[in-house]
């Protein structure tokens, strides 16, 4: 697949669902304006592969384990409770735009190949720049509910990855 794309250049928006819908509703748990508010979300877009990183919002916080559950499931299943997707194209086309520029320190959340888990696309925290991609940062410190959440995440997408790739190498044949 790499021969075909350069992975530098590969990016999957999950800004649209999960980033906007995590920015949405911590912001409206924390009483903050949501464009004051970042929320990592890494893994996929959809159900379980979601994975907010809670422990590491951007406006210092913290969640009760009861408001960390609410906030996931929420996260997980609200995509239609979120109807501002537009916002989400147009934040991470712009996004993309200051990286082609050069602008400097341009970082989102975007599914693109990865080595930050054993899977080979995962979506993750990067540096845009030039080139696309200029760095794929680490998960960081996960928490134990992130830690079990990141362990659902892989193996849902695990398999969906797994049936996508045999896929595209069916038709590359």
């Amino acid at each position: 697949m790499g021969d075909k794309f350069d992975l530098k250049k590969l990016m999957g928006v999950t800004m649209l669902d999960a980033v906007s819908r995590a920015n949405t509703f911590v912001a409206e748990v924390m009483s903050h304006n949501p464009r004051e508010v970042v929320v990592p979300v890494v893994g996929g877009h959809a159900r379980v592969t979601i994975l907010p990183l809670l422990s590491q919002v951007k406006l210092p916080c913290s969640f009760t384990q009861k408001e960390i559950e609410y906030l996931t499931d929420r996260m997980e299943n609200g995509g239609i409770e979120v109807v501002k997707a537009k916002y989400g194209a147009v934040k991470f086309a712009d996004a993309c735009l200051k990286g082609l520029r050069g602008d400097a320190s341009i970082v989102e959340c975007t599914f693109v190949a990865t080595h930050v888990t054993e899977l080979p696309f995962f979506a993750s925290k990067v540096r845009l720049g030039r080139c696309g991609v200029d760095e794929v940062y680490g998960l960081g410190p996960l928490n134990k509910y992130e830690r079990m959440g990141l362990e659902k995440a892989k193996k849902e997408l695990e398999g969906v990855l797994r049936k996508v790739l045999a896929l595209c190498r069916s038709k590359d044949s």
